[in-house]
């Protein structure tokens, strides 16, 4: 038997060791992130204390809200450091959480933007129906559906991973950890990278059936209105209403698909690289900039909060 040491510690990479071009990244990343973490925690605070927005479509919006911060934080932070100090080290439990929180948020929006498109469905196609079925309680049913298969979707991931050894190389070429950069590293029993493989069809399963169900659902839309609204302006009006759905789903869904099908295990690593940038510290902006401050309600609550004294003078 080989005398092999045991890894218990990775080494993150990163993106370049182009100095300059770390300086660059630094900036350009931290103010994505800093827009992602301000917006979005805004829209949570008038989500939460704005009556006006206590609809079910904010109710949806702030659940989004919350995932983006959650899922950018799960690993820009630790990008900045490395474009700041080179190498970043990370023990295995702390790669085996950033791997959790990483796929727990994921798939949670995953699902969570196929319940949105369900709503917009019923909003449209049946709206005497909709204060009915889409009431308070099924949407809060709704969102904890979403947060709870996006939980049970990273455990698997967690659970299988940690049952991995490591010995040899520790140096991981990207910023963050993930199931197949593992999966390369790891010394052991073939039958359990086979399975932790399997994960990935998982992972694959979650994404396209939530992706199959947002299809469906405006393949519904697009065939009531046709059948039921007679002129172009009629038709565009309560379509209108979801193209920023359908932009944040093509932001998400697209990457995701590339990224995680089965045949993306034949695309480069600087692919998989830019394709994880995409959806870990872009796509949580973008969400804000096309979702949320295009709707004239938040903007006016937005404004309403900014002009609000925090301290109110006593007479």
């Amino acid at each position: 038997m080989l005398n092999q040491t045991e890894v218990s510690e990775f080494i993150l990479l990163g993106l370049t060791d182009i100095q300059g071009l770390q300086h660059l990244f630094f900036i350009s990343f931290l103010l994505l992130y800093l827009t992602s973490l301000l917006g979005n925690g805004a829209v949570v605070t008038m989500v939460i204390s704005e009556p006006r927005l206590r609809t079910l479509m904010y109710f949806f919006l702030g659940n989004l809200s919350c995932l983006d911060i959650f899922y950018s934080t799960a690993t820009v932070p630790k990008m900045l450091t490395g474009f700041l100090f080179g190498h970043q080290p990370i023990s295995f439990g702390a790669c085996l959480a950033q791997l959790h929180f990483f796929h727990f948020l994921g798939s949670t929006e995953a699902v969570l933007l196929a319940a949105m498109a369900y709503d917009r469905y019923m909003a449209i196609c049946n709206p005497l129906r909709y204060v009915l079925v889409m009431s308070p309680q099924t949407c809060l049913l709704l969102a904890l559906a979403s947060w709870s298969t996006g939980f049970v979707h990273a455990m698997m991931h967690s659970v299988m991973t940690s049952q991995l050894s490591f010995c040899g190389h520790s140096g991981i070429h990207h910023f963050r950890c993930d199931i197949k950069l593992l999966l390369n590293l790891a010394c052991g029993s073939s039958s359990l990278n086979l399975t932790l493989l399997n994960e990935e069809v998982v992972t694959t399963s979650i994404v396209l059936g939530s992706f199959t169900l947002i299809v469906l659902s405006y393949l519904y839309i697009s065939s009531f209105l046709s059948c039921n609204v007679r002129s172009q302006e009629g038709r565009w009006k309560p379509f209108s209403t979801c193209i920023s759905h359908l932009i944040i789903v093509a932001l998400l869904y697209i990457p995701v698909l590339f990224n995680y099908a089965p045949l993306s295990s034949a695309s480069s690593p600087e692919m998989d690289v830019q394709v994880s940038l995409m959806y870990s510290a872009a796509i949580p902006a973008l969400n804000l900039l096309i979702y949320t401050l295009r709707k004239q309600e938040v903007t006016s609550a937005l404004k309403k909060l900014l002009e609000r004294q925090p301290f109110p003078r006593r007479k």
